[in-house]
């Protein structure tokens, strides 16, 4: 302790983070990247592999997709309604009395753009042919010139086959969502919703492999630690609320089992962004790009009573602009697919961030929509959006959003007899139990998971409530007074979306309306992150390992390939609700 009492922080980094990879999976986006750097690589979390498949998909689950019903499209629009009386403009089918701004557009390919934004450029298709190298051309060219000209044609046809295009098996991070619909690929997104993406269209091997190719990609190309050296390496993986006991197993297999690391511990993602705020009391907020979670956490120890699954987020946010668009008639005639068309997505994520924000009044800008056709260059439109505070109001009214459908998998694939949330253990390990219960047996894929018996699950609770009601419920329900005044004032936001510009003093607003008159709580406060909330939660993370010398919580390699978590190993998952607050004076200091 005398060592941690002189030690200089960033030393401290530097010593004990080289060798620790942090790992944060997410639906949209994982962020990976050694403890010892500021921040982590983000990375698009999907894979494009390369199919022959008649008709072709463009995307792996894109079946699944429900269509908006004529319910929900008039909730939809009630929606907007309530939204626009809040903001103080005018009504979905409101025409403008006085718009001083007709709408216009048109296309601009032929001028470049007048601004440097990046936001605005022109996303290039990718190219899906592995790089030639020119090493045949430039022997052909060192030839002597005495040689007959025979000898030459004969090698023409030879050289013609070397440098022949090949397209490339499987393509991973942004460059796979820049696929042109017209090439022989599949987009492929292990995580959905916070959920492992499993269907009858994607099986659970295939989200294994898929995951395991992206993740290995990323520490081989990107973070340059080879599969040979990753035994002298640790992995700190920071997983969202939303997963259930299997889904972190399975994690823990692609880690230790197939990624070749030495030791692995999990950290849950509420209490991780605590630590990388330098907190010990919060109600975390984290809005991802698919769904959002709620958690409070008290010195430095998650309460699990206060958790709430919402199942929308900033993607769902992108959507609603281009309806919002396309109902107000400002949206070029293009045909811009956000479900099906992964590059359209991309596009309108972009627009979102430089765009859209909370504010009162009319909100409009003078934007270039760019439209990607099947086989034709990316061609650029200028138009002006209109309403763009109204998207992010969704957060709170998620009618407004109608998030796209994706069926969960059976539950009885989340069935488990071995709890690694909570010590419910209190049998020991029967002698008659055979091989097949432990990973690393010889039948099938996963064969550890098949000869379960059939328990009950509880399945993570999905609320469709909005913002502001999840938080003040989740706080109502943390029990003492003193500890929801205190919570009231420490809230979090946390992702990409809590960079939208007016979303804090919305939420505290939103929040303060939500508590019930009879609560004697009449302040509310949203604490300002001192790290990027995108990525507070791998900071937290990294700062977790390093700061945790006695790893008690660790698992080692040989113990999980060997034993997997049953009670005779002497090992087990330890959740961030036994993880006490041991290093919280250091963080804080």
């Amino acid at each position: 302790m005398d060592y941690l009492k002189t030690v200089v922080p960033s030393q401290l980094l530097a010593e004990r983070g080289s060798n620790l990879v942090v790992i944060n999976p997410g639906s949209a986006n994982i962020r990976i990247g050694l403890a010892q750097h500021d921040a982590p690589v983000s990375v698009p979390h999907c894979i494009a592999r390369r199919t022959s498949q008649v008709p072709k998909k463009n995307v792996q689950d894109q079946l699944l997709n429900s269509q908006v019903t004529t319910v929900q499209h008039m909730e939809r629009e009630r929606a907007y309604d309530i939204i626009a009386s809040l903001l103080k403009i005018r009504f979905l089918d409101e025409e403008a009395t006085n718009n001083q701004y007709p709408q216009k557009m048109g296309r601009v390919d032929a001028f470049p753009p007048q601004s440097n934004n990046k936001k605005e450029t022109v996303i290039p298709w990718t190219n899906v042919f592995e790089k030639s190298t020119s090493s045949s051309s430039d022997e052909g060219n060192s030839l002597k010139s005495g040689e007959f000209s025979t000898e030459k044609e004969g090698n023409a046809n030879e050289e013609t086959n070397l440098t022949e295009p090949k397209y490339r098996e499987h393509i991973f991070g942004e460059e796979a969502l820049r696929i042109s619909p017209a090439e022989p690929y599949c987009l492929r997104r292990p995580i959905r919703r916070g959920h492992f993406n499993i269907s009858l269209h994607y099986p659970m091997q295939q989200v294994i492999e898929d995951m395991h190719a992206i993740w290995d990609w990323i520490l081989t190309e990107i973070l340059r630690i080879p599969r040979n050296q990753r035994h002298a390496y640790s992995a700190v993986l920071v997983v969202p609320e939303t997963f259930d006991n299997r889904e972190i197993k399975e994690l823990l297999s692609i880690v230790l089992r197939d990624l070749c690391f030495t030791t692995a511990v999990i950290h849950q993602e509420g209490l991780a962004a605590v630590f990388g705020n330098g907190l010990s009391t919060a109600c975390v907020v984290n809005i991802g790009a698919q769904s959002t979670s709620v958690m409070c956490i008290e010195d430095g120890v998650t309460l699990p009573t206060t958790q709430i699954t919402l199942r929308y987020g900033g993607e769902d946010i992108s959507r609603c602009l281009l309806w919002t668009q396309r109902h107000h008639q400002t949206w070029p005639p293009i045909r811009t697919d956000g479900l099906t068309k992964p590059i359209d997505l991309l596009m309108l994520n972009r627009l979102k961030e430089s765009h859209c924000h909370i504010r009162e009044g009319e909100v409009e800008a003078v934007a270039i929509v760019h439209s990607y056709e099947e086989g034709a260059p990316p061609g650029s439109h200028k138009t002006r959006l209109t309403a763009l505070n109204v998207p992010p109001m969704g957060l709170f009214y998620p009618m407004l959003l109608v998030p796209d459908v994706y069926p969960p998998p059976p539950r009885s694939w989340f069935s488990d007899s071995e709890d690694m949330l909570e010590e419910t253990w209190d049998f020991p390990r029967r002698p008659d139990m055979s091989d097949g219960y432990l990973a690393g047996g010889a039948s099938g894929f996963y064969p550890m998971w098949e000869n379960y018996p059939v328990f009950q699950s509880k399945p993570k609770k999905q609320d469709t409530i909005g913002l502001a009601d999840a938080i003040a419920k989740s706080i109502l329900s943390a029990g003492r007074i003193d500890l929801q005044r205190k919570l009231f004032c420490s809230m979090q936001l946390i992702g990409g979306t809590a960079l939208t510009e007016g979303l804090i003093s919305a939420t505290e607003e939103r929040v303060l309306h939500a508590i019930p008159s009879h609560e004697a709580i009449d302040t509310v406060e949203v604490l300002q992150s001192r790290t990027n909330p995108a990525s507070v939660t791998w900071k937290g993370g990294a700062v977790l390992g390093i700061l945790d010398f006695t790893r008690d919580a660790w698992i080692h390699r040989e113990d999980w390939i060997k034993n997997g978590i049953h009670i005779g190993s002497g090992r087990k998952y330890k959740d961030s609700y036994f993880l006490q607050a041991q290093t919280m004076c250091f963080t804080n200091s």
